[in-house]
């Protein structure tokens, strides 16, 4: 006989789930399925440095949805991770409920594309940001199921009112996490050169865009986070296709 587990509705058409120490599997996707026969959704919150407790709840099916930050269960307020199905998810013996299950819980990377537009006298161009006090290439962070090379496209074209193709791919810069950020990963692509005249067709995005200009290594150096003049000098130099904060 396994661990006693519990059911019980916490909101009208969500039941929570709760178990103690290990049960079985089988016998938890079958107590997952009968609440799913009368709620909705079937929900777990599990300590997050639990982690028996975070295999027993994929095992069981549920699907990892996020972090709840400062709740409290049983009198005790932390953070928990949540697991849930919902009646219309795919079986997990299905090919696509499978992958639904992996991609719940495998890692992901944040994406962030730029550009690297330089003029005839081989400086590049920057943009002051508003919610930053250092400049930057031009670029952001790549949306879910996007490509980085036409959000690198979208981003020029929404901060600066520039229509300019993406070239070639210059430098995979990875990013550490930092003061609050998680890690991530910066695809810098070639913006090809342009005459300094470019900038007279700048509409600057004002809620995110403060100056743009072409800058001398020097000024980027100036300019920049440190980071960020590294991942400059990498890209112009194109001796290597892959840095690591810019070394």
């Amino acid at each position: 006989m396994g661990d006693p587990i519990s059911v019980t509705t916490v909101a009208e058409g969500v039941a929570r789930i709760q178990w103690q120490g290990e049960p079985s599997v089988d016998e938890l996707r079958r107590e997952v399925a009968a609440a799913l026969g009368d709620h909705q959704r079937v929900e777990t919150l599990v300590g997050t440095e639990d982690r028996a407790a975070q295999r027993t709840a994929t095992w069981a099916g549920l699907l990892k949805e996020g972090v709840s930050r400062g709740v409290t269960v049983d009198g005790e307020v932390a953070d928990r991770v949540v697991y849930a199905r919902v009646r219309e998810d795919r079986p997990v013996d299905h090919p696509e409920g499978f992958r639904s299950l992996l991609n719940s819980f495998l890692p992901r990377k944040r994406a962030i594309s730029q550009m690297l537009v330089r003029d005839e006298d081989g400086r590049v161009l920057l943009c002051q940001l508003t919610y930053k006090r250092d400049w930057d290439l031009p670029g952001g962070v790549v949306e879910v199921g996007e490509s980085p090379r036409l959000a690198v496209q979208r981003e020029v074209e929404e901060e600066l009112g520039l229509e300019i193709e993406p070239g070639g791919l210059v430098l995979t810069d990875w990013l550490p996490p930092w003061s609050g950020w998680d890690d991530a990963v910066c695809l810098v692509f070639d913006g090809g050169t342009h005459p300094t005249s470019v900038l007279a067709g700048v509409v600057m995005q004002e809620r995110e865009i403060r100056d743009v200009r072409f800058c001398t290594l020097d000024e980027v150096d100036e300019l920049a986070a440190d980071f960020t003049a590294r991942r400059v000098r990498a890209a112009v130099e194109g001796s290597q296709p892959y840095t690591e904060s810019g070394r």
